[in-house]
């Protein structure tokens, strides 16, 4: 098993993982990530299926690297606090001999990782800034576990909408990317305004003041931008789209929300 820091966990600050905890209904978190979450639900009161319809899209997408692409490795990136369903238990269902590298810098999500650790000798855990490509692959827990030279599966699940256009994303992802060999896959979903002066635009830019005022981190991007961190990979059909619109399990029963639209998410393919 590879070892696991433990930061100390401050609960009088929001943390970005814990509020996504708090959006797909988990209990790994404080008043003060319910407060972000309230407020976010003010604006949006479909936020909270949306949160879940993110954790959802995550899984349909494990379930195809894992099975159809034949996908045994994933490094899953800012994979936030172990709410509902996770990366490895679903890779694990179709391939038992999956493993999985978690990689998140938050302290909470960091004291959640030894317990993942103690699951089974396939799921490992990485205290690391997803900011820092080099440093992350160097990790011993990516050393020992994860094949570079073989395909792999990176996970990027609402993660880069929190790196500011300073940090680069598109950048940093491009260094992740050149790093894979051919045959890997790169899964992202990334907060989306279309920027047209529609509701959803209206909505976006809303969520993402009122986001920032209390958390400081959080930008919703447009198509092309988000097309863009995928480099030159092969988009898996259908592209980049929205994620009740991504090989959904069943048919849409109802007219999607405004805030169905509010996030794009896609696979590529290292050719």
């Amino acid at each position: 098993m590879d070892s696991v820091d433990e930061p100390r966990i401050d609960t009088t600050r929001p943390s970005i993982a814990r509020v996504y905890d708090a959006f797909v209904g988990g209990k790994d978190n404080f008043e003060v990530d319910r407060e972000v979450y309230r407020t976010l639900l003010d604006v949006a009161p479909e936020a909270a299926e949306v949160g879940r319809q993110c954790r959802a899209w995550l899984i349909r997408v494990v379930r195809f690297l894992s099975g159809q692409a034949g996908i045994d490795q994933f490094l899953d990136l800012g994979s936030g606090l172990p709410t509902a369903e996770n990366t490895h238990q679903a890779a694990q269902r179709l391939n038992p001999d999956a493993h999985v590298v978690y990689v998140d810098n938050d302290p909470a999500v960091a004291a959640h990782g030894r317990a993942l650790l103690e699951e089974n000798d396939r799921t490992h855990f990485a205290v690391a800034d997803l900011r820092e490509p080099e440093r992350i692959l160097a990790h011993q827990a990516v050393v020992r576990n994860i094949d570079l030279s073989r395909p792999v599966g990176l996970i990027q699940c609402n993660t880069l909408h929190h790196v500011t256009d300073e940090d680069d994303p598109a950048g940093i992802m491009q260094r992740y990317l050149a790093a894979l060999a051919p045959g890997s896959f790169a899964a992202i979903s990334h907060l989306h305004n279309p920027g047209d002066g529609s509701e959803q635009a209206d909505l976006a830019e809303e969520s993402q003041r009122r986001f920032n005022a209390m958390m400081g981190s959080c930008f919703y991007r447009g198509h092309a931008e988000i097309r863009a961190m995928f480099g030159d990979l092969e988009m898996i059909d259908p592209g980049l789209t929205h994620l009740h619109a991504w090989w959904p399990d069943g048919p849409q029963l109802g007219p999607p929300s405004t805030g169905d639209h509010l996030l794009l998410g896609g696979v590529g393919r290292k050719n």
